[in-house]
């Protein structure tokens, strides 16, 4: 190792072309990885959503949820899935039954060979053959709630107008082949009756608005009157018409109010009249403007970070200037984490540089041991790389503790080169001998280091791809950085420390200057012979 250190301080341009290639290595591999907010994580499970058309019966539902819980039970005898739950209607409430759900509870990880994501891929496939439209995806991480991973939110002041750009963004979109499952929000399509009451009639016969609504509520819809005791257990006593005197709107026929005048019963359809429409189940916004919000699943090899540039690629050459762009979901987290972290790993380089600089007294030697970080990341990188990783905010935070890992290699040798120097040591063969003597402490710090996150980057189970996205840019970074650090500080620590005094060169010239007066006196009083 001496004597390759000897060679490479002979030829600088070699070691430093090397360190120049191995920063544009960075930067390539930076633009060539793919990015998201977290990796797709096996957490056990898959969901399926079946929705139906806006308006269908609970009878409709049922039949093709049940066609597709029998294929989805078909994982079962594949040995992948352990059991299923299914239901009607959407988790959290809600009274549409236009929508189902099935979870399917995965074996453990080390009983099948397929991930959750592989499975989800092939019951999609076999999907696609019933007439309803039905979402497979898997949980994410991270604590992003069920959805789709990407969520682009339209803001404007017209629903129409918003109804159009989104028309414009999914038929542009479905011919992406990363995209999956595209859908939005919005469907003006959920069957409604609009009861208009001719007030002037309502106020002749004497029968008031509150009459004809409660009575539409409780007929038509249901109410709750009072409650009875049971055996201790308190039930509602709900009024509500018969299943077969609320199917259709000429049911409204039958349905008679009480005049408050004449006390008679008046029909009520003299009262009203009905309408057959269609609209939005529900009309949302978003940063307080209208909105809707276009959703899509990524395909195996497709990242979040590529779908939301080709969406805003889409949004800058096919919609207006005016048009007004968002995020949500973990398209939105993905947007708001990376740029804070990478405010952090500046913010990171600032500190340690400062800190570094306080210890040295200098900010030529700082400069020297930084140049270790950009080594750190190629390798990360490339770790990434070679793993099929990508760059997410745990590989993010791994980087970050690279910064110190890294550094501390360079330390090492800067330190003890500047205690050679102070001895006396020649500048040139201080350098050779503090890598030299510093090798040994480099080697055993790095492979530690390196060894001891090596179980992250096998890392199997729950959570695994997080964990090996951690492990991989730890192991790779520190590994490349080391072997390069062994020749590139000693190299650059020559060119900038070349023509600087030793580190301790102030502080002896003072003690020097403090000590003469005492030296020269003590020669006066020195005894002549």
């Amino acid at each position: 190792y001496e004597r390759s250190v000897r060679a490479a301080l002979a030829a600088p341009a070699i070691v430093l072309g090397a360190g120049a290639a191995t920063v544009a290595l960075a930067v390539a591999l930076f633009s060539v990885l793919p990015s998201e907010y977290s990796p797709a994580e096996d957490r056990q499970r898959v969901w399926i959503a079946v929705m139906a058309p806006e308006g269908s019966s609970l009878q409709y539902v049922d039949e093709y949820l049940r066609q597709a819980e029998a294929i989805a039970m078909e994982e079962v005898e594949r040995g992948t899935v352990k059991g299923a739950q299914t239901r009607v209607g959407a988790f959290g409430g809600g009274g549409d039954v236009n929508i189902g759900r099935i979870l399917l509870v995965l074996n453990h990880w080390d009983e099948r060979d397929e991930t959750a994501q592989e499975i989800a891929a092939r019951l999609r496939a076999r999907f696609a053959d019933l007439p309803v439209r039905i979402v497979v995806g898997t949980p994410r991480g991270l604590g992003i709630r069920g959805g789709a991973p990407v969520q682009i939110v339209l803001g404007g002041g017209d629903y129409d107008e918003l109804a159009a750009w989104r028309d414009i963004l999914v038929a542009k979109a479905v011919d992406n082949p990363g995209l999956t499952n595209i859908d939005s929000d919005y469907h003006p399509r959920k069957p409604q009756l609009n009861v208009a009451i001719d007030r002037d009639r309502a106020a002749d016969l004497g029968v008031s608005l509150t009459a004809v609504g409660r009575t539409l509520e409780t007929m038509m819809g249901s109410r709750v009157v009072t409650t009875f005791l049971d055996r201790g257990e308190e039930y509602n006593v709900i009024l509500q018409s018969r299943e077969e005197d609320r199917a259709s709107p000429n049911d409204l026929n039958n349905i008679y109010v009480r005049s408050a005048t004449s006390n008679a019963l008046v029909p009520l359809s003299n009262l009203v009249t009905v309408s057959e429409t269609a609209g939005a189940r529900e009309l949302k916004r978003f940063d307080r403007l209208r909105s809707v919000t276009i959703s899509a699943h990524l395909n195996a090899g497709y990242s979040l970070g590529e779908a939301l540039e080709y969406f805003e690629e889409l949004v800058r050459s096919e919609l207006p200037s005016h048009a007004q762009i968002n995020y949500d979901g973990e398209s939105r987290e993905y947007k708001r984490s990376g740029g804070a972290l990478y405010v952090t790993f500046v913010l990171a380089l600032v500190i340690v540089f400062l800190v570094l600089a306080a210890q040295f007294e200098s900010f030529r030697h700082p400069i020297i041991i930084m140049m270790t970080v950009p080594l750190a990341v190629a390798g990360a990188l490339l770790g990434l790389y070679f793993s099929d990783g990508s760059i997410n905010i745990f590989s993010q935070i791994g980087c970050i503790m690279l910064i110190g890992l890294a550094a501390k290699n360079g330390i090492l040798i800067v330190e003890f080169a500047n205690q050679l120097r102070d001895r006396g040591v020649e500048f040139r063969e201080a350098i050779v001998q503090a890598a030299t003597i510093r090798l040994r402490p480099v080697l055993m710090t790095s492979l530690c280091t390196a060894f001891g996150a090596v179980p992250l980057l096998i890392a199997t189970g729950a959570g695994a791809e997080s964990r090996q996205a951690i492990g991989a840019v730890v192991v790779y970074g520190v590994t490349f950085s080391m072997l390069l650090t062994l020749y590139l500080v000693p190299v650059v620590y020559a060119f900038v420390a070349r023509n600087t005094k030793s580190p301790e060169y102030i502080s002896r010239l003072i003690d020097s200057l403090r000590t003469a007066p005492e030296r020269v006196s003590a020669a006066a009083t020195r005894p002549r012979v």
